[in-house]
Protein backbone atom coordinates (compact mmCIF):
# COMPACT_ATOMS: atom_id res chain seq x y z
CA UNK A 1 0.00 0.00 0.00
CA UNK A 2 1.00 3.65 -0.26
CA UNK A 3 1.38 3.85 3.52
CA UNK A 4 3.63 0.79 3.62
CA UNK A 5 5.77 2.24 0.84
CA UNK A 6 6.07 5.56 2.66
CA UNK A 7 6.95 4.04 6.02
CA UNK A 8 9.49 1.70 4.43
CA UNK A 9 11.28 4.50 2.56
CA UNK A 10 14.29 6.45 3.76
CA UNK A 11 13.55 9.92 5.15
CA UNK A 12 14.25 12.88 2.90
CA UNK A 13 17.47 14.74 3.66
CA UNK A 14 16.86 17.36 6.33
CA UNK A 15 13.21 16.42 6.87
CA UNK A 16 12.07 16.91 10.45
CA UNK A 17 9.81 14.50 12.30
CA UNK A 18 6.82 15.29 14.47
CA UNK A 19 4.48 13.20 16.60
CA UNK A 20 0.77 13.82 17.08
CA UNK A 21 -1.07 11.86 19.78
CA UNK A 22 -4.87 11.91 19.78
CA UNK A 23 -6.70 11.72 23.12
CA UNK A 24 -10.37 11.36 22.07
CA UNK A 25 -11.98 11.72 25.51
CA UNK A 26 -13.99 14.65 26.89
CA UNK A 27 -16.21 15.45 29.86
CA UNK A 28 -18.95 16.39 27.40
CA UNK A 29 -19.30 17.03 23.68
CA UNK A 30 -19.44 20.69 22.62
CA UNK A 31 -22.41 21.46 20.39
CA UNK A 32 -20.08 22.76 17.63
CA UNK A 33 -17.54 19.92 17.84
CA UNK A 34 -16.86 17.82 14.73
CA UNK A 35 -13.87 15.82 15.98
CA UNK A 36 -13.80 12.15 16.98
CA UNK A 37 -14.43 12.27 20.73
CA UNK A 38 -16.00 10.01 23.37
CA UNK A 39 -17.71 11.06 26.58
CA UNK A 40 -18.73 7.61 27.84
CA UNK A 41 -15.46 5.72 28.42
CA UNK A 42 -14.41 4.48 31.86
CA UNK A 43 -10.87 4.35 33.25
CA UNK A 44 -10.29 0.78 32.07
CA UNK A 45 -11.40 1.58 28.52
CA UNK A 46 -9.23 4.68 28.45
CA UNK A 47 -6.21 2.65 29.59
CA UNK A 48 -6.88 0.06 26.88
CA UNK A 49 -6.86 2.84 24.31
CA UNK A 50 -3.66 4.41 25.65
CA UNK A 51 -1.95 1.01 25.57
CA UNK A 52 -3.00 0.65 21.93
CA UNK A 53 -1.45 4.00 20.99
CA UNK A 54 1.81 2.90 22.59
CA UNK A 55 1.71 -0.34 20.60
CA UNK A 56 0.97 1.61 17.41
CA UNK A 57 3.95 3.91 17.95
CA UNK A 58 6.20 0.95 18.76
CA UNK A 59 5.31 -0.57 15.39
CA UNK A 60 5.84 2.71 13.53
CA UNK A 61 9.20 3.34 15.21
CA UNK A 62 10.60 0.15 13.66
CA UNK A 63 9.97 1.38 10.11
CA UNK A 64 12.88 2.74 8.03
CA UNK A 65 11.23 6.17 7.73
CA UNK A 66 11.22 6.54 11.52
CA UNK A 67 14.04 4.36 12.80
CA UNK A 68 16.74 6.36 14.54
CA UNK A 69 14.95 9.70 14.16
CA UNK A 70 13.88 11.87 17.09
CA UNK A 71 10.81 14.11 17.06
CA UNK A 72 11.41 17.80 16.58
CA UNK A 73 7.93 18.51 17.94
CA UNK A 74 5.19 16.62 19.78
CA UNK A 75 1.52 17.56 19.98
CA UNK A 76 -1.14 16.11 22.27
CA UNK A 77 -4.57 16.94 20.85
CA UNK A 78 -8.13 15.83 21.21
CA UNK A 79 -10.65 15.57 22.49
CA UNK A 80 -9.19 16.65 25.77
CA UNK A 81 -5.65 15.48 26.61
CA UNK A 82 -6.06 16.99 30.09
CA UNK A 83 -8.97 14.59 30.67
CA UNK A 84 -6.31 11.99 31.54
CA UNK A 85 -5.31 11.61 35.17
CA UNK A 86 -1.84 12.72 36.21
CA UNK A 87 -0.85 9.07 36.62
CA UNK A 88 -2.14 8.10 33.19
CA UNK A 89 -0.30 11.01 31.62
CA UNK A 90 3.02 10.23 33.29
CA UNK A 91 2.80 6.53 32.42
CA UNK A 92 1.81 7.29 28.82
CA UNK A 93 4.59 9.78 28.16
CA UNK A 94 7.19 7.56 29.83
CA UNK A 95 6.28 4.76 27.43
CA UNK A 96 6.12 6.99 24.36
CA UNK A 97 9.51 8.54 25.16
CA UNK A 98 11.08 5.12 25.63
CA UNK A 99 10.06 4.32 22.05
CA UNK A 100 10.70 7.67 20.39
CA UNK A 101 12.80 9.88 22.69
CA UNK A 102 11.89 13.55 22.49
CA UNK A 103 14.33 15.06 24.97
CA UNK A 104 15.70 17.28 22.20
CA UNK A 105 12.28 18.33 20.85
CA UNK A 106 11.85 22.06 20.38
CA UNK A 107 8.18 21.97 21.35
CA UNK A 108 5.82 19.73 23.33
CA UNK A 109 2.30 21.14 22.93
CA UNK A 110 -0.66 20.07 25.05
CA UNK A 111 -4.35 21.01 24.74
CA UNK A 112 -6.38 21.53 27.92
CA UNK A 113 -9.97 22.08 28.98
CA UNK A 114 -9.80 24.44 31.99
CA UNK A 115 -12.27 22.47 34.10
CA UNK A 116 -10.08 19.35 34.02
CA UNK A 117 -7.06 21.05 35.57
CA UNK A 118 -5.96 21.01 39.19
CA UNK A 119 -2.55 21.84 40.70
CA UNK A 120 -1.41 18.21 40.75
CA UNK A 121 -2.34 17.60 37.13
CA UNK A 122 -0.73 20.85 35.97
CA UNK A 123 2.46 19.88 37.79
CA UNK A 124 2.41 16.51 36.01
CA UNK A 125 1.86 18.19 32.64
CA UNK A 126 4.81 20.49 33.27
CA UNK A 127 6.99 17.65 34.58
CA UNK A 128 6.52 15.51 31.45
CA UNK A 129 8.12 18.34 29.47
CA UNK A 130 5.23 20.32 28.00
CA UNK A 131 6.48 23.64 26.65
CA UNK A 132 3.23 25.06 25.23
CA UNK A 133 0.01 24.74 27.20
CA UNK A 134 -3.08 25.63 25.20
CA UNK A 135 -6.22 26.47 27.17
CA UNK A 136 -9.49 26.00 25.28
CA UNK A 137 -11.31 28.95 26.85
CA UNK A 138 -13.41 29.92 23.77
CA UNK A 139 -15.49 32.49 25.73
CA UNK A 140 -15.55 34.02 29.22
CA UNK A 141 -19.34 34.20 29.56
CA UNK A 142 -20.95 31.34 31.51
CA UNK A 143 -24.27 31.56 29.66
CA UNK A 144 -22.59 31.34 26.26
CA UNK A 145 -20.34 28.51 27.42
CA UNK A 146 -23.36 26.54 28.64
CA UNK A 147 -25.44 27.26 25.53
CA UNK A 148 -22.64 26.00 23.28
CA UNK A 149 -22.11 22.83 25.29
CA UNK A 150 -18.77 23.69 26.87
CA UNK A 151 -18.02 21.76 30.07
CA UNK A 152 -16.12 24.51 31.90
CA UNK A 153 -17.19 27.86 33.35
CA UNK A 154 -15.39 31.18 33.72
CA UNK A 155 -14.35 30.57 37.33
CA UNK A 156 -12.46 27.47 36.23
CA UNK A 157 -10.80 29.49 33.45
CA UNK A 158 -9.27 32.05 35.81
CA UNK A 159 -8.27 29.41 38.38
CA UNK A 160 -6.62 27.23 35.73
CA UNK A 161 -4.76 30.15 34.20
CA UNK A 162 -3.40 31.28 37.57
CA UNK A 163 -2.23 27.74 38.39
CA UNK A 164 -0.66 27.34 34.95
CA UNK A 165 1.28 30.57 35.38
CA UNK A 166 2.51 29.34 38.75
CA UNK A 167 3.93 26.24 37.03
CA UNK A 168 6.00 28.52 34.77
CA UNK A 169 5.13 26.94 31.42
CA UNK A 170 7.36 28.51 28.75
CA UNK A 171 4.29 29.38 26.68
CA UNK A 172 0.60 29.59 27.53
CA UNK A 173 -1.85 29.98 24.67
CA UNK A 174 -5.55 30.65 25.00
CA UNK A 175 -8.13 29.80 22.34
CA UNK A 176 -11.16 31.98 21.63
CA UNK A 177 -14.02 31.45 19.18
CA UNK A 178 -15.66 34.42 17.47
CA UNK A 179 -19.35 33.91 16.76
CA UNK A 180 -20.54 31.32 19.26
CA UNK A 181 -24.28 30.94 19.83
CA UNK A 182 -25.70 34.21 21.22
CA UNK A 183 -22.40 36.05 20.86
CA UNK A 184 -22.91 39.83 20.80
CA UNK A 185 -20.74 42.88 20.23
CA UNK A 186 -20.79 43.62 23.94
CA UNK A 187 -19.83 40.08 24.88
CA UNK A 188 -17.01 40.02 22.34
CA UNK A 189 -15.63 43.27 23.73
CA UNK A 190 -15.62 41.73 27.21
CA UNK A 191 -13.79 38.67 25.86
CA UNK A 192 -11.08 40.90 24.42
CA UNK A 193 -10.79 42.88 27.66
CA UNK A 194 -10.46 39.74 29.78
CA UNK A 195 -7.89 38.30 27.41
CA UNK A 196 -5.80 41.44 27.75
CA UNK A 197 -6.10 41.22 31.54
CA UNK A 198 -4.67 37.68 31.48
CA UNK A 199 -1.96 38.67 28.97
CA UNK A 200 -1.13 35.16 27.73
CA UNK A 201 1.91 34.50 25.58
CA UNK A 202 -0.30 33.88 22.56
CA UNK A 203 -3.95 34.07 21.58
CA UNK A 204 -5.57 31.91 18.90
CA UNK A 205 -8.94 33.05 17.55
CA UNK A 206 -11.14 30.80 15.45
CA UNK A 207 -14.27 31.84 13.60
CA UNK A 208 -17.28 29.67 14.45
CA UNK A 209 -18.19 27.05 11.86
CA UNK A 210 -21.12 24.64 11.82
CA UNK A 211 -20.07 21.44 10.00
CA UNK A 212 -22.66 18.77 9.21
CA UNK A 213 -21.61 16.37 11.97
CA UNK A 214 -22.31 18.71 14.89
CA UNK A 215 -25.11 18.92 17.43
CA UNK A 216 -26.00 22.43 16.26
CA UNK A 217 -26.40 21.30 12.64
CA UNK A 218 -28.55 18.33 13.60
CA UNK A 219 -30.80 20.66 15.61
CA UNK A 220 -30.97 23.05 12.65
CA UNK A 221 -31.99 20.22 10.33
CA UNK A 222 -34.60 18.90 12.75
CA UNK A 223 -36.09 22.39 13.04
CA UNK A 224 -36.06 23.02 9.30
CA UNK A 225 -33.67 25.98 9.60
CA UNK A 226 -31.43 26.79 6.64
CA UNK A 227 -29.21 29.40 8.31
CA UNK A 228 -26.97 28.65 11.29
CA UNK A 229 -28.02 30.53 14.46
CA UNK A 230 -24.65 32.27 14.75
CA UNK A 231 -23.16 35.56 13.56
CA UNK A 232 -22.57 35.87 9.82
CA UNK A 233 -19.05 35.74 8.37
CA UNK A 234 -18.85 39.50 7.95
CA UNK A 235 -19.54 39.99 11.66
CA UNK A 236 -17.13 37.27 12.74
CA UNK A 237 -14.35 38.75 10.65
CA UNK A 238 -15.04 42.18 12.08
CA UNK A 239 -14.79 40.76 15.60
CA UNK A 240 -11.46 39.11 14.85
CA UNK A 241 -10.22 42.33 13.26
CA UNK A 242 -11.23 44.25 16.40
CA UNK A 243 -9.50 41.68 18.60
CA UNK A 244 -6.30 41.84 16.53
CA UNK A 245 -6.31 45.65 16.71
CA UNK A 246 -6.73 45.58 20.49
CA UNK A 247 -4.01 42.95 20.87
CA UNK A 248 -1.61 44.94 18.69
CA UNK A 249 -2.30 48.06 20.75
CA UNK A 250 -1.38 46.01 23.83
CA UNK A 251 1.97 44.96 22.37
CA UNK A 252 1.09 41.74 20.53
CA UNK A 253 2.21 40.84 17.01
CA UNK A 254 -0.18 39.21 14.53
CA UNK A 255 1.53 35.96 13.52
CA UNK A 256 -1.12 34.36 11.27
CA UNK A 257 -4.75 34.64 10.29
CA UNK A 258 -5.62 33.16 13.68
CA UNK A 259 -2.86 34.02 16.14
CA UNK A 260 -1.32 36.92 18.02
CA UNK A 261 1.90 36.52 20.01
CA UNK A 262 3.34 38.69 22.75
CA UNK A 263 7.02 38.09 21.98
CA UNK A 264 7.70 36.79 18.44
CA UNK A 265 11.34 36.09 19.30
CA UNK A 266 10.33 33.70 22.09
CA UNK A 267 6.81 32.51 21.31
CA UNK A 268 6.70 29.93 18.52
CA UNK A 269 4.23 27.48 17.02
CA UNK A 270 6.76 24.85 16.01
CA UNK A 271 4.14 22.19 15.23
CA UNK A 272 2.42 24.53 12.78
CA UNK A 273 5.54 25.99 11.21
CA UNK A 274 7.29 22.66 10.62
CA UNK A 275 4.17 20.92 9.36
CA UNK A 276 3.48 23.77 6.95
CA UNK A 277 6.96 23.44 5.47
CA UNK A 278 6.78 19.71 4.76
CA UNK A 279 7.86 17.94 7.95
CA UNK A 280 6.95 14.28 8.40
CA UNK A 281 4.17 13.82 10.95
CA UNK A 282 3.25 10.56 12.65
CA UNK A 283 -0.30 10.60 14.01
CA UNK A 284 -1.16 7.90 16.54
CA UNK A 285 -4.60 7.16 17.90
CA UNK A 286 -8.09 6.91 16.49
CA UNK A 287 -8.86 9.20 13.50
CA UNK A 288 -5.42 10.85 13.65
CA UNK A 289 -3.80 12.17 10.48
CA UNK A 290 -0.25 11.56 9.31
CA UNK A 291 1.88 13.07 6.58
CA UNK A 292 4.94 10.98 5.77
CA UNK A 293 7.19 10.83 2.71
CA UNK A 294 4.57 12.61 0.61
CA UNK A 295 1.66 10.40 1.68
CA UNK A 296 -1.31 11.69 3.66
CA UNK A 297 -3.15 9.04 5.66
CA UNK A 298 -5.76 8.87 8.37
CA UNK A 299 -6.31 6.20 11.00
CA UNK A 300 -9.58 4.34 11.48
CA UNK A 301 -12.20 6.73 12.84
CA UNK A 302 -14.00 4.44 15.32
CA UNK A 303 -12.30 3.24 18.48
CA UNK A 304 -13.30 -0.45 18.31
CA UNK A 305 -11.92 -1.12 14.79
CA UNK A 306 -8.83 0.91 15.69
CA UNK A 307 -8.17 -1.23 18.78
CA UNK A 308 -8.77 -4.42 16.80
CA UNK A 309 -6.32 -3.43 14.05
CA UNK A 310 -3.57 -2.56 16.51
CA UNK A 311 -4.15 -5.79 18.44
CA UNK A 312 -3.85 -7.74 15.18
CA UNK A 313 -0.53 -6.06 14.41
CA UNK A 314 -1.81 -4.27 11.30
CA UNK A 315 -1.66 -0.60 10.41
CA UNK A 316 -4.93 0.98 11.63
CA UNK A 317 -5.29 3.05 8.46
CA UNK A 318 -8.65 4.07 6.98
CA UNK A 319 -7.56 6.03 3.91
CA UNK A 320 -4.40 7.26 2.22
CA UNK A 321 -3.43 9.60 -0.59
CA UNK A 322 -0.04 9.98 -2.26
CA UNK A 323 0.65 13.55 -3.29
CA UNK A 324 2.46 14.61 -6.45
CA UNK A 325 5.29 17.17 -6.32
CA UNK A 326 2.85 19.79 -7.67
CA UNK A 327 0.32 18.97 -4.96
CA UNK A 328 3.01 19.26 -2.30
CA UNK A 329 3.97 22.67 -3.71
CA UNK A 330 0.35 23.86 -3.55
CA UNK A 331 -0.14 22.35 -0.10
CA UNK A 332 2.81 24.24 1.37
CA UNK A 333 1.87 27.44 -0.46
CA UNK A 334 -1.72 27.59 0.77
CA UNK A 335 -0.70 26.65 4.31
CA UNK A 336 1.94 29.37 4.40
CA UNK A 337 -0.61 31.86 3.04
CA UNK A 338 -2.37 31.46 6.40
CA UNK A 339 0.69 33.07 8.01
CA UNK A 340 0.10 36.21 5.98
CA UNK A 341 3.48 36.10 4.28
CA UNK A 342 4.98 33.73 1.70
CA UNK A 343 8.68 33.95 0.83
CA UNK A 344 9.22 33.42 -2.90
CA UNK A 345 12.84 32.24 -2.62
CA UNK A 346 11.77 29.30 -0.43
CA UNK A 347 9.64 27.89 -3.25
CA UNK A 348 12.28 28.58 -5.90
CA UNK A 349 14.88 26.69 -3.89
CA UNK A 350 12.68 23.79 -2.75
CA UNK A 351 10.42 23.27 -5.76
CA UNK A 352 12.15 25.17 -8.57
CA UNK A 353 8.99 27.20 -9.12
CA UNK A 354 8.39 30.94 -9.47
CA UNK A 355 5.14 31.42 -7.56
CA UNK A 356 4.57 34.89 -8.99
CA UNK A 357 4.47 33.40 -12.48
CA UNK A 358 2.73 30.16 -11.54
CA UNK A 359 -0.19 32.00 -9.93
CA UNK A 360 0.01 35.32 -11.79
CA UNK A 361 -3.73 35.50 -12.59
CA UNK A 362 -4.95 34.68 -9.08
CA UNK A 363 -2.42 36.97 -7.39
CA UNK A 364 -3.27 39.88 -9.69
CA UNK A 365 -6.99 39.49 -8.95
CA UNK A 366 -6.48 39.38 -5.18
CA UNK A 367 -4.04 42.30 -5.32
CA UNK A 368 -6.60 44.37 -7.23
CA UNK A 369 -9.12 43.63 -4.48
CA UNK A 370 -6.69 44.90 -1.85
CA UNK A 371 -6.27 41.48 -0.24
CA UNK A 372 -2.53 41.06 -0.85
CA UNK A 373 0.57 42.76 -2.23
CA UNK A 374 3.28 41.14 -4.34
CA UNK A 375 6.94 42.17 -4.27
CA UNK A 376 10.11 40.61 -5.65
CA UNK A 377 10.69 38.84 -2.34
CA UNK A 378 7.28 37.88 -1.01
CA UNK A 379 3.52 37.70 -1.14
CA UNK A 380 2.05 39.59 1.81
CA UNK A 381 -1.62 39.58 2.73
CA UNK A 382 -3.36 42.73 3.92
CA UNK A 383 -5.23 42.60 7.22
CA UNK A 384 -8.52 42.10 5.34
CA UNK A 385 -6.92 39.35 3.28
CA UNK A 386 -5.61 37.64 6.39
CA UNK A 387 -9.03 37.70 8.07
CA UNK A 388 -10.68 35.88 5.15
CA UNK A 389 -7.66 33.86 4.01
CA UNK A 390 -9.52 30.53 4.14
CA UNK A 391 -11.97 31.78 1.50
CA UNK A 392 -9.13 32.73 -0.85
CA UNK A 393 -7.18 29.49 -0.87
CA UNK A 394 -9.43 27.50 -3.22
CA UNK A 395 -8.30 29.86 -6.01
CA UNK A 396 -4.92 28.13 -5.91
CA UNK A 397 -6.14 24.52 -5.85
CA UNK A 398 -5.71 22.27 -8.85
CA UNK A 399 -8.84 22.27 -11.02
CA UNK A 400 -9.95 18.82 -9.86
CA UNK A 401 -9.87 19.93 -6.22
CA UNK A 402 -11.83 23.16 -6.60
CA UNK A 403 -15.46 23.56 -5.65
CA UNK A 404 -17.79 26.53 -5.83
CA UNK A 405 -18.54 26.24 -2.13
CA UNK A 406 -16.82 28.77 0.11
CA UNK A 407 -16.56 28.05 3.83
Amino acid sequence: TEVELALNSAPAAGAKLGLYHHIPFCRKRCHFCYFRVYTDKNAREIQTYLDATVAELKSLAQRPLVQGRRPHFVYFGGGTPSYLSARQLVDLTDQLKSILPWDAAEEIAFECEPGTLNPGKLTAIRDVGVTRLSLGIENFDDHILELNGRAHRSGEVFAAYEKARAEKFPQINIDLIAGMLEETDANWERNIARTLELRPDSVTIYQMEIPYNTTIYREMKAGGRLVAPVADWQTKRRWVKEAFAALEAAGYTIASGYTAVLDPARTKFVYRDELWTGADLLGVGVASFSHAAGVHFQNLTEIEPYLAAVAAGTLPVKRAFRTTPEERLIREFILQMKLGRVGLDYFREKFGVDLAGRFARQLATLAAEGLLALSAAEIRLSRDGLLCVDTLLHEFFLAQHRTSQIV
